[in-house]
């Protein structure tokens, strides 16, 4: 992790490829989640799947590897492993919503205390297509949110309820910022506060967070 004051993208992504676990099928979504690939934890060996129809990808490219026929579903280039295997995207959802996946780890716009997520528009602006998220908080076994506590504004982004189009309700089980980490377990209504990031205080997380959530774990 870095030295400083609370996680970088890529700690979070490292600290994000801690719930990795050896046996794994993983689904990575746009944005931060797609640098786990590259902190798998030594000795863990899972499989990567992205809706776009490839199974079994290797970490990003160096610049004398790159393969532009070779992309993940947010059309970055990857590399393939020798046990890669390709299909098309009916098959890759199927994988989805058939709960064959074991974690999905997704970026986020907005959570919810309740674990509902919005992460695939903002009204107003142009949007591509929404995505394989609103497949994976549905069909996935766990799901793993990881976002930047506030936006550039300084406003909360984990908050009572979403205000921006959801994508699931009551679907994350994790939720991993700049400022820690934050769990719920099975049946329980509340994340509780289960890790701080380096040099970040609970009366920092309490004053960027709209969301009410179990304090009384740290």
């Amino acid at each position: 992790m870095a030295q400083g004051k609370g996680w970088s993208r890529d700690d979070m992504a490292k600290r994000a490829a801690q719930e990795l676990k050896d046996g794994f099928y993983v689904n990575l979504g746009i944005g931060i989640p797609t640098l786990v690939a590259n902190h798998i934890p030594d000795g863990v060996d899972v499989t990567l799947q992205s809706e776009n129809g490839m199974l079994g990808m290797g970490p990003f490219p160096y610049p004398d590897e790159v393969d532009p026929d070779l992309i993940n579903a947010g059309k970055q280039t990857i590399t393939e492993l020798r046990r890669s295997s390709y299909f098309n995207s009916a098959e890759s959802f199927a994988m989805i919503r058939g709960g064959h996946i074991d974690i999905s780890i997704l970026g986020a716009m907005e959570i919810s205390e309740g674990g509902d997520i919005a992460n695939w528009m903002i009204p107003g602006k142009m949007v591509k297509g929404m995505g394989g998220a609103m497949d994976l908080v549905a069909g996935v076994k766990r799901c793993v949110a990881v976002m930047d506590h506030t936006n550039r504004a300084g406003a909360s982004k984990f908050l009572p309820q979403c205000t921006l189009p959801l994508t699931g309700r009551n679907c994350i089980d994790m939720v991993i910022t700049d400022l820690g980490v934050f769990s719920r377990g099975e049946g329980e209504a509340r994340f509780r506060v289960t890790e701080l990031a380096p040099d970040i205080e609970m009366d920092e997380v309490k004053a960027k967070t709209e969301a009410d959530l179990d304090w009384s774990v740290l």
